[in-house]
């Protein structure tokens, strides 16, 4: 062979070689890393040494808290803190030489200093936000590695560069499980990559996913993806950026590319390719309909790099005072949770599918908001929310106030890190700067961040309250009402009383009177220590508030508003028990009864869909026992019907509660039903008499994908009481008696009584029910759970676990496997949400008694400005000017003192008396209804001392600042001081 030929051949095997190579160049791969950990509580010393001997450490499965068994069982403030160390022993896969290696944690509580191979790699301390770790450089492709993290969950804990605690490591709220709480995954890729979303470690910012120039009746938007892209290798790479798009199932729906980019050696670039889309579904309320986004980055046509996201698009804005949601206003209506999310001897650290399970309960009582509170929820929640259709109102970190200096830093770091990783979660709409409001200059700092990570993401940036601020996009208060004609303004808690679920009512065993117990702070039960029946009422007058001031009601609105809290939470508590009962369900998630009346109330975008309708209660009492029976209703009308016999209409209040007082008990069905004005029928529900008790029952739920024996899956088993029909007996208070064998731990569940229970195999059914937790092991095989209980026929389950594949200490197998999203409330609706109630009429000056200079900050559309008289009889009065002659119809009027406070009032039209009567106390709004009269101005005037309500307490929130009753003025404690903080006028539309 000729040296020319030998040349041509060398060089073309040389050829093929590489190509080969490129060819077999392993795409990236993501492992799960939660398998095969060790634990230690304590402090030991040379536990980051790889010869360390921790063979009789605890094995574990991530995520895991160490002190998970104190959940429930002590108080937030007595979990238990200190040093604990978490090992982990693995190997990397064949052919990862060469490969960069990222390690990614979801999160820790509080802080951790991380040792690959007993080298440190790393500290993160903030207890909130994702990390990871660049290993390649550190870890062995060919042997056994070993990762030690130690880990301090002290409530002191200060940052190291600062001498700082976070402000947010809070023992009113922020629930103290610690440890590797949270999941964590392994990334092995090319020299070529797409970076990871995890900025504080590894400075880099990850794909960015959005839509834009929406169609909504077309179906069509432009899809962006863009990715921040590595060059690590030693040559300049020429690299196309391709997309590919599938839809739920899987099907390819569009596939683009950017023109070709060369990205030099140790260069880092932004790569983007973009296209309009059609057919798209677009994620919605109770809809969440998600695409996988294929993001590749190809060189010399092969391809180095793949990351798949999963994510969704919609259309969000934030104007006129309201929330469109796909071009469809949307009032906010949901839950104020706490971010822990936790359960009883597990805390936050549950399997995926139960995440689901907890979070679609939320859009089954027709919520569409969650607001997380304090601090960012772990994304395990973030990606469910995505999943069930729930919207989420993401806080990066704080406590109760603005913060300066370092903490304010602090801050900032953790907003920018959670937006960097949460930004293509579609069901997040809201960023939450503060659970207080902030400053202006605060709140122009956090817009900057979101306008620099986030600037399309179609989600507003806010605060509580931010009024006056501008560059806020919303605002909220906590238990009051303000109202806006720009930005959207919502409670962030409307209703944050308590109630066991345990206590139906005074007259159902164990004979709970409303408002009995313990003092808190000097002052009674009545708030924290209700029954289930008070609970459901104060909920509906509350509620009812906010949706009487709805979008449709005028110029300016309240877009709603979230009830605090979901699920009973190991947080801050005011009673008998040591957790918070403010839960519409309780720690086990199942409901009370305020969850049904949330039902009926908001089941609808804006206005009240007609059909709902739910009766209070059980119908199982003592003979003799007569009481007052509540039913919510969206209906004009309710009946109720004893055995076929008709009790009469109920009395309506509240927009939703219909009273039906001194209902003698008989036994049988009771029947509800609701009505439109005319007598068309809407609705029935009825409760039925069960009979003695018999027996136990026990239903399974778990993970749909099927129990893994994992060690970290659970099984949910819900136990009743039933009778021999295998009716739940409501009044049942049995005690359990539990026995599992099999490959399976048992983590129980919760009910009144020592320690609350928690994981002990005795266990009493409240209200004829109860749940138990069981965790895999991870070996698999079948479970059998028996349940016993004196004289009554015993129940048995059999489980089976299914085999999880783990090998060196990595799995393919991750915990969101399988779960398929809710799609149950359909695609965006068309149409408009609501129907027009009044029509606001323009008022373009005004004239008053005294301080005329300030009678304009009375209709400014500022809810932290007023008009205030000088306290003098004659001077109380202020006159509107409209725009035009209107037939007024009603005046709505928020007072100073709105809570505590009733003001005699003459309200006249062009000197037309129109009202002439008492104001009354509320969340902020009193309206008028007025005889209609055409004119062109509008007077009210004061006609007597205003009169404090009848053992008018303003109250208090939890860290001790007064409830906002207004704008501080002396005037008003005078004969006659009148304060108008807002005034609206309307007329029918």
């Amino acid at each position: 062979m000729s040296q020319k030929k030998l040349f041509v051949l060398i060089v073309s095997t040389l050829f093929c070689l590489q190509a080969f190579a490129q060819q077999n160049t392993p795409i990236r791969t993501s492992y799960n890393f939660n398998p095969g950990w060790k634990l230690y509580v304590g402090d030991t010393t040379a536990a980051e040494s790889v010869e360390f001997n921790d063979q009789n450490w605890k094995s574990i499965t991530l995520p895991h808290a160490w002190n998970e068994d104190e959940a429930f069982k002590k108080s937030i403030e007595e979990l238990s803190t200190g040093i604990a160390w978490y090992r982990k022993h693995f190997k990397l896969p064949k052919n990862s030489q060469s490969q960069k290696i990222f390690l990614e944690f979801e999160g820790i509580r509080q802080a951790g200093e991380f040792y690959l191979n007993g080298k440190f790699i790393g500290r993160h301390e903030n207890g909130v936000m994702a990390f990871g770790f660049d290993i390649s450089n550190l870890i062995d492709p060919e042997k056994e590695n070993v990762i030690a993290v130690k880990i301090d969950n002290a409530w002191n804990y200060k940052e190291k560069a600062t001498n700082s605690g976070y402000q947010w490591n809070d023992r009113n709220f922020n629930a103290n499980y610690g440890g590797i709480s949270k999941n964590v995954k392994l990334h092995v890729a090319g020299k070529v990559y797409q970076t990871l979303p995890l900025y504080t470690t590894l400075q880099t910012t990850g794909n960015y996913i959005y839509a834009k120039d929406f169609n909504i009746d077309q179906k069509s938007a432009n899809i962006v993806s863009q990715s921040e892209v590595k060059n690590e290798s030693s040559e300049a790479s020429t690299i196309t950026y391709e997309v590919v798009l599938k839809d739920a199932e899987g099907k390819t729906l569009k596939t683009f590319a950017a023109a070709p980019q060369s990205v030099a050696p140790g260069e880092t670039k932004i790569l983007k390719a973009e296209s309009v889309v059609s057919g798209l579904h677009f994620w919605s309320w109770g809809y969440g309909y998600l695409y996988t986004v294929t993001s590749r980055l190809k060189v010399n046509g092969n391809v180095v790099d793949e990351l798949n996201t999963q994510t969704g698009f919609r259309k969000a804005e934030f104007k006129n005072g309201m929330v469109y949601l796909n071009d469809r206003v949307l009032m906010m209506k949901g839950y104020a949770q706490r971010s822990s999310n936790e359960w009883p001897a597990i805390g936050l650290s549950v399997p995926a599918w139960l995440s689901d399970y907890s979070n679609q309960l939320m859009v089954k009582s027709n919520a569409n908001l969650v607001r997380w509170m304090h601090i960012t929820p772990w994304k395990q929640d973030i990606e469910s929310c995505d999943r069930v259709g729930l919207i989420q109102a993401m806080p990066a970190g704080d406590s109760e106030k603005d913060v300066t200096g370092t903490r304010w830093d602090q801050r900032k770091a953790v907003m920018r890190d959670a937006i960097i990783y949460n930004r293509n979660n579609p069901s997040i709409l809201f960023y939450e700067c503060g659970n207080e409001s902030i400053s202006a200059e605060h709140m122009k700092e956090m817009k900057a961040i979101r306008d620099t990570y986030d600037p399309y993401g179609n989600r507003a940036i806010g605060s509580r309250e931010m009024l006056d601020i501008p560059e806020a996009e919303y605002g909220g208060e906590m238990l009051y009402i303000n109202k806006s004609a720009t930005k959207p303004l919502w409670s962030m808690e409307y209703s944050r009383d308590e109630a066991l679920r345990k206590y139906w009512d005074e007259f159902s065993p164990p004979y709970h009177k409303n408002g009995a117990g313990p003092q808190y702070k000097g002052a009674d039960a009545s708030d924290y220590n209700r029954n289930m029946d008070s609970h459901a009422i104060e909920d509906v007058i509350r509620w009812n508030e906010y949706y009487q001031e709805r979008p449709g009601t005028g110029t300016r609105v309240s877009s709603g508003g979230v009830n605090i809290i979901f699920s009973d939470s190991n947080t801050h508590h005011r009673g008998e028990e040591n957790y918070r009962r403010s839960g519409e369900v309780d720690a086990m998630r199942i409901p009370k009864d305020g969850f049904f009346a949330h039902k009926v109330m908001w089941d609808g975008w804006v206005d009240a869909n007609k059909e709902g309708i739910y009766i209070m209660g059980h119908w199982n009492y003592q003979k003799g026992i007569k009481k007052n029976i509540y039913v919510v209703s969206a209906g004009d009308k309710v009946e109720l019907i004893l055995n076929n016999k008709s009790l009469g209409f109920g009395q309506k209040s509240d927009g939703f509660l219909f009273t039906f007082n001194q209902i003698a008990y008989k036994e049988g069905i009771l029947k509800a039903v609701s009505y439109t004005s005319t007598g068309k029928k809407l609705a029935e529900t009825q409760l039925k008499t069960s009979g003695a008790p018999a027996s136990l029952k026990l239903t399974t739920m778990k993970n749909p994908a099927g129990f893994k024996a994992d060690g970290a899956d659970v099984a949910l088993v819900q136990v009743e009481v039933v009778d021999q029909n295998g009716n739940r007996c409501p009044t049942a208070l049995n005690t359990i008696n539990f026995e599992l064998s099999g490959p399976a731990e048992w983590r129980g569940g919760l009910a009144q009584g020592p320690d609350n229970y928690i994981l002990s195999k005795i266990l009493p059914v409240e209200g004829g029910v109860n749940r138990v937790l069981i965790r895999s092991l991870t070996q698999a095989g079948q479970i059998t759970l028996n349940a016993k209980a004196d004289g009554l026929k015993p129940a048995s389950i059999g489980l089976a676990t299914i085999p999880v594949q783990v090998a060196d200490g990595l799995s393919k197998s991750f915990p969101a496997d399988g779960l398929k999203s809710n799609l149950s409330k359909g695609e965006t609706p068309k149409g408009a949400s609501f129907t027009a109630q009044r029509k606001s009429i323009k008022i373009i000056s005004a004239e008053a008694g005294a301080n005329n200079d300030k009678a304009q900050l009375s209709y400014d559309d500022n809810e932290l400005s007023d008009w205030v008289n000088d306290g003098k009889m004659n001077t109380a009065w202020i006159k509107y000017t409209l725009e035009k002659a209107s037939t007024v119809s009603q005046v709505a009027l928020k007072l100073n003192g709105f809570r505590s406070k009733t003001y005699p009032l003459r309200i006249s039209v062009d000197g037309k008396e129109v009202f002439n009567g008492e104001s009354k106390t509320s969340l902020g709004y009193f309206t008028a209804t007025c005889k209609p009269t055409k004119g062109k101005t509008v007077t009210i005037q004061l006609l007597g001392s205003g009169k404090e309500k009848e053992n008018a307490v303003v109250g208090v929130e939890m860290n001790g600042k007064k409830l906002d009753d207004g704008v501080s003025r002396a005037e008003i404690k005078q004969k006659g001081g009148l304060s108008i903080i807002e005034a609206e006028v309307y007329e029918q539309p």
